[in-house]
């Protein structure tokens, strides 16, 4: 695939031409437009999958390869995958259906696991978005390799009932068709069956042979309209060989073939290899490159002015959340705004749960501090959460008399709000920072006030540079030691875990009486770091603190579970505000 055999198309482009084409475009959906509504991705089912082949083959214990976010466990789970001699090569097309049928042999089981994965989803906006345009008759027919209830649910909520909407599995294949050439709308058509269906189809052979009625009816649909595709890997044979079948006939894709794409590398080559020979049969096919299923959903709504937003405007009032700006190119004078955000791309996601008969979290750090051991503790109803080696876990709380001793998931959820595991997290962060970074920490409420061990440093030296000495001694009775340092702070937005990051003065040995003084040479320091200077002091902390995106180590433990994170450099930024 080359730039100049497929079109990249932009997203505002995209938008504008499905104003004008709608009714004439149907979706298609894959896995990756369900991520926000909390159902995992493919990619997270394979290392699920990976991980579970290697624990009951190896017969060894979860907690040893727990953390799938941890690159060292992925290259280990990936080395036993790679020993088999049935099982195909990381990232290619039939990985994850070979995995699920390896792992999960029997259809029942299968179901159950996929049945497990869906419980406690909710449509997110991109569904309401659908569910919207199926009731102001502008989406007519939505096809999905999902098993999820996600489009009917929003259906459900917008049109007030489960009437109006039609969903064909492979319980009925027929239907399709029936209702897309008698123009019974809206059809929403699921390619692998419901995720309820006792005919589940997800397995390497069930897809190749997947149902020959559905498969006429994706080829015929698309003779008489465009396609929309989003959240779609194209990793289904039958599904794409079905795409190159409508592309081989004469007038297909008459509004348009346009594959949505996230991030910013190239889609397998068979997606670009369909997209490229619609471009040679004279089909308008592009790739657009977006943010997620949500964003582009917003983009699309923003052209649609006359479209009954009702519903949809209950749902974003009900889920508030901050959207994502572009990443800014070329010479334009914007983000204007550098917010002092840092994104954490890496974080646990387990730790170690004990349970136990001790009391709160002051009674936990009591039994901490008397085994004299290096661990980091919280307190909640389950147990005893905490990062640390297994000995040391045990030398804490078995004289608690013990009764679990198990890993504990950290949810997205309870991140979302100032849970006990987001202070688990803060607290191991801000550890992983001092230990890697060479600094000292400061307590101050909500925030952590960092400032560097040895100002001396050759390390400090950018720092250095931009605002002169980095420590030295201040006014006041008793004497102020002042040191140039970083407040620090974790938040959830956007869907994500966020390090916000603010350039301080941190002083050793604040009293009552010398407070004052502390204010006033706080704010003498700093009252003329303007936004060319607080800009170029925050890209100069963020540079510091992420460094080259390697790993940062809260504990550096062989055992047991440390936590690990990874910070980006780019901070969070903000485009111009249109009226």
């Amino acid at each position: 695939m080359t730039d100049s055999v497929v079109a990249a198309i932009g997203a505002d482009d995209f938008a504008r031409r499905f104003s004008l084409r709608a009714k004439n475009l149907m979706w298609f959906l894959g896995a990756g437009a369900s991520a926000s509504a909390g159902v995992p991705t493919a990619w997270d089912m394979v290392w699920e999958f990976k991980q579970q082949l290697f624990i009951s083959q190896r017969r060894v214990k979860l907690e040893t390869v727990a953390d799938l976010s941890n690159p060292a466990v992925r290259e280990r789970l990936q080395a036993h995958v790679d020993g088999s001699d049935t099982l195909p090569a990381s990232g290619s097309p039939d990985e994850y259906a070979a995995l699920f049928e390896a792992v999960y042999a029997a259809e029942a089981d299968r179901r159950a696991y996929v049945d497990a994965k869906m419980a406690g989803a909710k449509p997110s906006y991109g569904h309401f978005v659908l569910a919207t345009l199926m009731s102001a008759q502008l989406t007519r027919v939505v096809w999905t390799t999902n098993f999820d209830p996600l489009v009917a649910d929003a259906c459900a909520k917008v049109f007030g009932t489960t009437g109006q909407l039609t969903t064909v599995d492979l319980g009925a294949p027929d239907l399709a068709s029936q209702c897309i050439s008698e123009g019974r709308w809206p059809v929403e058509v699921k390619l692998h069956g419901d995720f309820r269906s006792r005919r589940l189809k997800n397995t390497d052979d069930e897809l190749r042979s997947q149902n020959m009625q559905l498969r006429r009816a994706l080829v015929g649909a698309c003779s008489s309209f465009g396609l929309v595709v989003v959240g779609y890997s194209g990793r289904d044979d039958s599904v794409m060989d079905a795409l190159d079948d409508a592309v081989g006939v004469p007038g297909a894709f008459p509004a348009g073939l346009f594959w949505l794409h996230r991030g910013n590398g190239l889609p397998l080559p068979r997606v670009g290899a369909l997209l490229a020979r619609a471009a040679e049969a004279g089909i308008e096919a592009g790739l657009v490159p977006i943010e997620n299923f949500d964003e582009i959903a917003r983009d699309v709504m923003r052209l649609l002015p006359e479209v009954d937003t009702e519903s949809l405007d209950g749902f974003g009032a009900a889920r508030r959340r901050w959207t994502p700006a572009p990443r800014p190119a070329g010479q334009r004078g914007w983000p204007v705004i550098r917010l002092n955000a840092l994104p954490v791309s890496e974080a646990p996601t387990v730790c170690r749960r004990v349970a136990c008969k001790i009391g709160g979290y002051k009674e936990v750090r009591e039994a901490v501090a008397r085994a004299n051991v290096e661990l980091l503790v919280a307190r909640t109803r389950p147990g005893v959460l905490a990062f640390g080696a297994d000995a040391d876990v045990r030398r804490a709380f078995d004289q608690h008399g013990v009764t679990e001793f198990d890993l504990h998931t950290i949810e997205s959820r309870r991140l979302r709000y100032d849970s006990a595991e987001r202070g688990l997290l803060r607290a191991a962060l801000t550890r992983a920072i001092t230990r890697e970074r060479g600094m000292d920490l400061f307590r101050h409420r909500s925030t952590d006030l960092l400032a560097p061990t040895d100002p001396q440093d050759g390390r400090w030296e950018p720092l250095r540079r931009l605002v002169g000495p980095l420590s030295g001694v201040a006014g006041g009775d008793p004497v102020l030691k002042w040191r140039e340092g970083v407040g620090t702070r974790l938040d959830w937005a956007d869907d994500r875990l966020w390090l916000l990051i603010e350039p301080r003065v941190v002083f050793d040995g604040v009293t009552t009486e010398n407070r004052a003084a502390a204010t006033e040479f706080a704010r003498e320091r700093t009252v003329k770091r303007y936004n060319r200077q607080l800009n170029d002091l925050v890209a100069a902390w963020a540079t510091l603190l992420a460094g080259t995106g390697e790993q940062l180590r809260a504990l550096n433990i062989r055992d047991g579970v440390d936590a690990v994170f990874r910070l980006d450099a780019t901070t969070g930024f903000s485009r111009r505000v249109r009226p």
